[in-house]
């Protein structure tokens, strides 16, 4: 059996993670916030994981007075991501999970 990614595995990094492999572009950090159900500050430290790992990468864009935050996946992130669906899957015992159906 596979073995999860403690990265990963945490419930609002796996949130995260599945929706910027889902949409394969970049998603910003309102949109994130909203799925993940993380506070403001929460979501920073998740993102900050996740970047620090090399599984998202992170760009600001100022738009007037204010900064958007957009978010997308590594091949890295990607990876790990999958490995990680694997691992979980080994725990159901079913067939591959299909993200794009899930959603």
């Amino acid at each position: 059996m596979s073995e999860p990614d403690e990265i990963i595995h945490q419930s609002h990094r796996l949130k995260i993670m599945a929706a910027v492999d889902v949409d394969r572009e970049p998603l910003d950090f309102t949109r994130l916030k909203k799925i993940s159900g993380a506070t403001d500050g929460n979501l920073g430290a998740h993102l900050a994981t996740l970047e620090k790992a090399g599984y998202v990468t992170i760009q600001k864009e100022p738009i007037g007075k204010r900064t958007r935050t957009l978010v997308s996946i590594t091949d890295t992130g990607r990876q790990a991501f999958r490995r990680h669906l694997d691992y979980l899957q080994s725990i159901l015992g079913s067939g591959p999970i299909d993200m794009r159906r899930a959603t």
